[in-house]
């Protein structure tokens, strides 16, 4: 008889990694499908997640998860979900790139964002330099006193460079040829700051030969070299399979959910960077536990 899971986790980064271990604690019957493109290998060192005091690289805190869950005899199964249908009895039925399906009761949604990466040749490698970065929130304060890069053209690339402001004065702000979208408003807050626009469009942007920042050659001829270049150019949410299921999406493509992590569609809850709100690595492990235990808590309303 194929089996029935009680819940079925889809994508094995921090946050659906948490949900699995708590499962597993709660002794559920569970699988978790992770198709290996976790948003967290690309850390290159995370300063600023509690406990750790000299920091923690995104493999290793995924190793970490892996070898926690592993305890509770339960590891992730290797495979991308790309379909995910839902049969009369309300049971989530889910199928694998590799052709394999799987059933379940509820479902949690963890399947991540990807960053827009600037172009720029081995983005991985270069992000995990630390040369290349996405998250001031995360990073800033290792940025004291550097001379720093953003690009990016509306609000967020003007957010994002006043964010650092706090940290180093020496900060340009790059469009790559666009005009700066959010308008004169964001050229004067820009400027206020002592912040440099460059509205010139960009002919190559490579790590130094030296290894030591981040060369950003114009069409114009002129070259800008930086400690490192933060990228505000925005981020693909992987919530095409939430939007299949009827679960609806803000703005930006994320998922919606309430307090307990619950979507818009019953059964469905939804954890981490594919969650609207912020985007750090303790958010996602809370949100993974708080997940996590509802489902536990709904299955358990229903069998008593």
């Amino acid at each position: 008889m194929e089996t029935l899971n009680d819940c079925a986790i889809v994508g094995g980064g921090i946050g659906g990694l948490t949900a699995a271990v708590y499962l597993a604690r709660f002794r559920r019957r569970f699988v978790l499908l992770d198709g290996g493109s976790s948003r967290a290998r690309w850390i290159p060192r995370s300063r600023n997640h509690p406990a750790f005091p000299g920091g923690v690289t995104g493999d290793e805190l995924l190793s970490r998860l892996r070898d926690q869950l592993a305890g509770y005899g339960a590891r992730p199964v290797g495979d991308r979900v790309e379909r995910i249908e839902r049969e009369p009895d309300g049971v989530f039925r889910l199928r694998g790139a590799s052709g394999t399906e799987t059933r379940a009761r509820t479902l949690v949604l963890a399947t991540g964002v990807s960053d827009i990466e600037p172009p720029i040749a081995d983005a991985f490698e270069a992000v995990k330099a630390g040369l290349v970065r996405h998250c001031p929130i995360c990073d800033a304060y290792e940025m004291i006193d550097k001379n720093l890069a953003v690009l990016g053209r509306g609000d967020h690339c003007v957010g994002e460079a006043l964010f650092l402001r706090g940290y180093t004065s020496d900060i340009v702000a790059l469009t790559n040829g666009a005009a700066l979208a959010c308008g004169e408003g964001g050229r004067a807050r820009l400027a206020a700051a002592g912040i440099r626009l460059v509205e010139e469009p960009i002919e190559s942007i490579a790590r130094a030969a030296d290894e030591s920042g981040v060369v950003v050659l114009l069409a114009d001829g002129a070259e800008i070299r930086v400690d490192a270049l933060y990228s505000a150019m925005g981020m693909r949410p992987h919530s095409g399979l939430a939007a299949d299921l009827g679960v609806p999406l803000a703005e930006d493509g994320r998922i919606g959910a309430d307090p307990h992590q619950r979507t818009a569609v019953e059964g469905v809850w939804a954890v981490g960077d594919v969650v609207t709100g912020l985007n750090q690595l303790g958010v996602a492990m809370a949100q993974g536990e708080i997940a996590a235990t509802d489902v536990h808590n709904r299955l358990r309303r229903d069998e008593w």
